[in-house]
């Protein structure tokens, strides 16, 4: 009786370790099981420009101001309007031109007067030669008639010269683009007098803008003419530039002196880059080679840049780390890191550090199927 007893406790005790045991071993299976699977990457070194940000405003090239030449007359027509491209020598407005073209009229009626009566003495001063030398004409009368062939001829200079003058200003009835470009301003209006010296127009000449970017006069030493620009506009578009022209000066309330940058519009987004509009860049100034990872590998948590590094056993400890400059997808790493570390490449947000993950090959670029051969 008293062994089966005995029998009877360890059966019980067996039960109590299996019951107590399982849990244990669950928990220690839960404990290894990978919080994530992940693909490793190493830090490279690349060849990374060194840039400087600056501020600044679009503003165009140059201002071409069209006004009327002739004073006092009327607008009858305008051609253009704001927007409009224009080349050389293409019309923009109209002036009323009648009395000019009366005047005109005369003038050529004076001309063919002045040279009819330049004929006559042409001939005339030809009979007085041919007299003198037969001895019925003294010199003095000689001489008068080469005076009045000297007269008439030079009246005709004169109304050829008055009739080029009213041709001249019927010319500048029509007022003409003086270069190619874009129409920015536009004041003229039908029925208006033009005033003398009055803008009429305003054309940005040949399209062309720049970014005149403010950097302080400690930084322009830096700058180089000929130097790449990448700019981003206040509606996002980004566009590339190259500086033309260091200022020779800064403001003396500012310190800061301009950079100008030659940009252009991509073709269809011009309408999208205008003069006056805010626009930030980044100035090149040369080439460094900085350590770098892909962007996806940094994970930012409270203000700071971590990364998560492989050790063993496939666990990872997070690693704080400075970032510096930004090519494409990949992001420099300043300090913090060592060069030869074994990173987890994406999906650093969802670990913790000590967590425990699978890692696995990176997946190879799809290739391609070859198109099938044609018959």
């Amino acid at each position: 009786m008293k062994q089966a007893n005995l029998w009877r406790l360890a059966g019980l005790g067996a039960v109590w370790a299996l019951a107590f045991s399982a849990p244990a071993q669950d928990k220690a299976a839960t404990a290894v099981r990978p919080a994530l699977t992940v693909t490793a990457v190493q830090p490279q070194t690349m060849t990374l420009p060194q840039v400087m940000q600056a501020h600044g405003s679009v503003a165009a090239w140059q201002e071409a101001l069209v006004g009327a030449e002739l004073p006092g007359l009327k607008l009858t027509e305008v051609k253009v309007n704001v927007g409009d491209v224009v080349r050389r020598g293409d019309l923009l407005a109209l002036l009323q031109s009648d009395t000019l073209r009366a005047e005109l009229a005369q003038t050529q009626a004076a001309v063919a007067e002045a040279e009819a009566a330049a004929q006559e003495a042409r001939a005339q001063a030809e009979r007085a030669r041919s007299l003198q030398q037969q001895g019925f004409f003294s010199p003095a009368q000689l001489s008068a008639a080469l005076a009045s062939e000297a007269v008439a001829l030079a009246r005709v200079q004169s109304a050829r010269a008055a009739l080029a003058l009213q041709q001249l200003r019927l010319a500048q009835t029509e007022v003409r683009a003086p270069d190619a470009g874009v129409i920015s301003a536009r004041n003229a209006t039908v029925g208006s007098v033009a005033g003398a010296g009055a803008e009429l127009f305003r054309l940005i000449r040949q399209g062309r803008l720049e970014w005149r970017a403010e950097v302080t006069a400690a930084e322009l030493p830096r700058v180089r003419v000929g130097t790449s620009v990448r700019l981003q506009t206040a509606s996002g578009l980004e566009l590339q530039g190259r500086v033309r022209m260091l200022a020779p000066s800064a403001d003396p309330q500012t310190r800061n002196a301009l950079v100008y940058v030659d940009v252009r519009a991509p073709r269809g987004q011009a309408a999208a880059l205008v003069p006056g509009m805010f626009a930030s860049g980044l100035i090149e100034l040369g080439r460094s080679s900085g350590l770098t990872v892909p962007q996806t590998a940094v994970v930012v948590r409270d203000g700071f840049s971590y990364v998560y590094a492989l050790g063993a056993q496939d666990k990872v400890a997070q690693v704080k780390v400075q970032t510096g400059r930004q090519v494409g997808d990949r992001l420099e790493i300043v300090s913090g890191l060592a060069a030869d570390a074994r990173l987890v490449a994406s999906g650093g947000a969802f670990l913790n550090h000590g967590d425990t993950v699978r890692v696995v090959p990176a997946a190879a670029p799809a290739v391609p199927a070859a198109a099938p051969a044609s018959k």
